[in-house]
């Protein structure tokens, strides 16, 4: 589990989360929603390390990350899985030589026990025989899912997703929101997705949190978010004129 306490961050004097304190549940898909500028990805960073809050805390399984040491924390990296927006895959490398970056970085594994390693990520996100193909190759859906294999490949007990079905066809968003459910409960991963799309919300959110204005507005899950009478939370659910006709039904 991740446990953020009372955080708050700052950029330039403007307070950038405002006091946030919520629990990321091990095993669950937990999805962080809100407006762009609300603080989401400030949150993500700042859980995964890359920013430090300047009050509160965030503990990973009872340990507390700005107490680790250099050591400590480079032994928690090794156990953080992250799929960006885009996929961030190398451009000069081949699909196998990406998903074993983290096995050359991370692990003492003789090549052979890499590129065994390499193939099992592959067949669990249903790909087969790209091996030696590159980046530029594949389809916006297949890179997501070499991205994915990529972030699993060492096994990590921590999968961080910033926007994982941006810029994929509804087809291919539930394919990949599937692939992270499915993944998180067989590893039983403490599983953390940046989403704007209401289609993931409402397939894997199992565990939901509405950021807004940098303050932790609303949680719960996928059996209540469209019947919640949180104001601020309709709002941005029911902004387009589709789901406004959804909630009319409801």
């Amino acid at each position: 589990m991740i446990k953020v306490s009372n955080v708050c961050k700052y950029f330039n004097g403007v307070k950038v989360l405002d006091n946030i304190s919520t629990n990321f549940l091990p095993g669950k898909c937990n999805l962080t929603i809100g407006k762009s500028g609300s603080g989401k990805t400030v949150l993500l960073r700042a859980i995964a390390g890359l920013y430090q809050p300047e009050e509160g805390f965030i503990s990973y399984d009872e340990r507390v990350f700005a107490n680790m040491t250099r050591e400590q924390k480079i032994s928690l990296r090794k156990d953080i899985g992250f799929i960006f927006q885009e996929g961030a895959l190398f451009d000069s490398m081949n699909v196998e030589e990406n998903i074993m970056f983290p096995l050359r970085m991370f692990t003492n594994m003789r090549r052979k026990e890499r590129l065994e390693r390499v193939n099992y990520c592959l067949e669990r996100v249903n790909l087969k025989n790209v091996n030696k193909m590159f980046p530029s190759q594949l389809s916006g859906g297949m890179r997501k899912r070499v991205a994915i294999a990529r972030a699993i490949s060492a096994q990590p007990k921590y999968l961080f997703c910033d926007e994982p079905n941006s810029g994929l066809d509804p087809v291919t968003s539930i394919v990949i929101d599937k692939l992270i459910m499915d993944i998180t409960h067989e590893y039983n991963m403490t599983t953390i997705v940046n989403t704007h799309d209401m289609n993931s919300v409402m397939e894997i959110g199992e565990n939901i949190i509405f950021i807004n204005k940098g303050k932790l507005w609303w949680q719960g899950d996928n059996n209540n978010v469209l019947t919640t009478d949180n104001q601020e939370l309709n709002d941005f659910i029911f902004c387009s004129a589709l789901t406004k006709k959804i909630k009319e039904k409801i």
